[in-house]
């Protein structure tokens, strides 16, 4: 039943055009085995305890997996609706001489708790709307309604760093400063307090130099601006957080009263770009949310009939670009990466031709077994690695109706229609057989060899399941991959350390958290060799986890 494949020598195969064709790639999975035991609430481990080494763990990895997620998804009777709506739950997994410990701990945020000493849930999260104190009388819980909804500080989606401080973060204005040695909560910091921004996202982008950029919405008496954020490397003074944050310019949503929904957005060398997407936020609904007695999350929705606009931004002066790229409507949670050669910038991502996937994952639907399951799976849009192409230096001398992507090796184009815009269509990064491991999420690089510059590996989870269910190591040379895979056990996003002796760009190893939810404790941190992608080591932890979300490795 434990099976290991390596499909170590795919041929690189063109996407077929029609529908038709691609629908028989993508056809309905059955018999989806039950993971309702990875969205159980589960203890933590506050003190580090061993674990069983299997294998090898080479003897140079000497830092700690930080990883974030949810791991508590009720409180007393009531109980949450969304997969992001869980408290958030901290793991390390500190790797030093071939051993291995582990410890998690849930963050001390407000909303946790609040709720904790209250026994029930009393702040609302994305897909779950605190109900009114039962203490109340009914005049008093008619008009907590009108009291506008608080943002929430359970900050479950991942580790960030800003100025080699380590913080957890969600997608509104707060985060909240870590001890990774300890996993101890230390500081709650609201970026609204540093510069006019309603919220950040938990996937910042680095330079070098630590300089480090993010975007967040802000909301006023004009309506809704995407931000670009930068914040310096370095602290004036030891207690500093976001002190010197700067915004370093503000893009006018297409429509201020419905602003696109964005979990990340992309760098290169030069230029920030942001991917404007038909997610949409109906702002009049979420703000009426808590009157409605609905969730945030019901002001969501996607609308196909929108294009998708990158939008580019010059990181040195903050300048946005007046040339726009559109293309046809697709919905991208994460980049793998950017990077300018030959006058073009080079866009990499993971790309579903639908984004309606995230009102997929509530719960009860995570939590669903049988014939139940497998229709929850199958209507779930997957996502595949594209590649768009934008022509950097276009003019009014630029010719329109012809295809300016001049690279030999690319499938990508890019056509001018009129002054100011150009319509892209991406290539595929894969061959047909990437259908059969259900498309590729997570994705990761070596981020500090790679980022922003040409490169040839990504990794990733392949999802043949409503999480990851394989690891892939994508070569984009040729377009092939290579495969972790065991049956029944579901890994993380694949975090990339190089080895401290590095030549090649794959030198190092890939750390996956596996969870198996048939077993009973049957967790394990797994290390793949970064160039073979053969098993290493393992360590088995013997402590239930909950699936999460996204980590870091933390040298120490």
């Amino acid at each position: 039943s434990k099976r290991r494949i390596n499909y170590q020598h795919y041929s690189r195969n063109v996407i077929p055009s029609s529908g038709k064709a691609k629908e028989s790639l993508t056809s309905a999975l059955k018999g989806l085995e039950t993971i309702a035991p990875l969205v159980r609430s589960v203890e933590e481990t506050p003190e580090p305890i061993s674990t069983d080494v299997h294998g090898t763990i080479p003897s140079w990895i000497n830092g700690s997996l930080l990883r974030n997620g949810p791991g508590k998804f009720e409180f007393g009777n009531t109980h949450y609706n969304h997969w992001f709506d869980g408290m958030a739950m901290m793991h390390q997994f500190r790797i030093s001489e071939g051993q291995v410990t582990y410890m998690s701990r849930f963050l001390h945020s407000d909303a946790y708790t609040k709720n904790s000493e209250q026994d029930r849930i009393v702040m609302s999260e994305f897909g779950t709307l605190a109900m009114p104190d039962p203490c109340k009388n009914f005049f008093q819980r008619f008009l907590s309604r009108f009291v506008m909804m608080q943002p929430t500080d359970n900050a479950s989606v991942s580790f960030v760093k800003y100025k080699s401080d380590y913080y957890v973060s969600t997608e509104t204005n707060f985060m909240y400063r870590i001890n990774p040695e300890t996993l101890e909560t230390l500081e709650k910091v609201d970026w609204s307090k540093f510069i006019a921004v309603n919220g950040a996202t938990a996937h910042p982008h680095y330079d070098p130099d630590g300089t480090t950029y993010n975007m967040g919405n802000s909301y006023g008496s004009k309506g809704a601006l995407y931000n670009i954020i930068r914040v310096p490397p370095e602290k004036s003074e030891a207690k500093d957080t976001l002190q010197a944050a700067k915004v370093l310019c503000s893009i006018v949503p297409k429509d201020k009263s419905h602003p696109s929904y964005y979990h990340s957005f992309a760098m290169s060398e030069n230029y920030v770009v942001f991917i404007e997407q038909p997610i949409k936020m109906d702002l009049l609904k979420i703000v009426t949310c808590k009157l409605r007695g609905k969730a945030l999350s019901e002001g969501i929705y996607w609308d196909p009939k929108l294009e998708t606009v990158f939008h580019l931004v010059n990181k040195h002066t903050g300048e946005v670009s007046s040339v726009k790229y559109h293309a046809k409507a697709f919905s991208t949670f994460h980049q793998i990466n950017a990077f300018e050669e030959d006058g073009f910038l080079m866009l990499d991502m993971c790309c579903s031709d639908d984004g309606q996937a995230i009102n997929n994952y509530l719960i009860q639907n995570l939590r669903k077994s049988g014939d139940a399951l497998d229709e929850v799976y199958n209507a779930t849009c997957r996502a595949f690695p594209r590649r768009f192409v934008l022509p950097l230096h276009v003019t009014s001398e630029t010719p329109t109706g012809q295809n300016l992507n001049t690279r030999v090796s690319s499938q990508a184009t890019c056509v001018k229609t009129r002054q100011d815009k150009v319509f892209c269509q991406h290539e595929d990064l894969h061959g047909d057989d990437l259908y059969e491991f259900g498309g590729l999420e997570f994705p990761m690089i070596n981020y500090s060899r790679c980022n922003t510059r040409p490169y040839r590996y990504f990794y990733g989870c392949g999802f043949r399941h409503m999480v990851g269910d394989s690891l892939l190591k994508m070569d984009l040379k040729d377009k092939t991959f290579k495969v972790w895979y065991q049956k029944g056990f579901y890994p993380s996003e694949p975090v990339f350390v190089p080895s401290p002796d590095a030549k090649d760009e794959d030198d190092g190893v890939i750390l996956s958290v596996v969870l198996t939810p048939s077993q009973d404790k049957g967790t394990f941190l797994l290390v793949l060799d970064g160039k073979t992608f053969e098993e290493l080591g393992r360590a088995n932890v013997p402590v239930d986890m909950a699936y999460g979300f996204h980590g870091t490795y933390a040298s120490a």
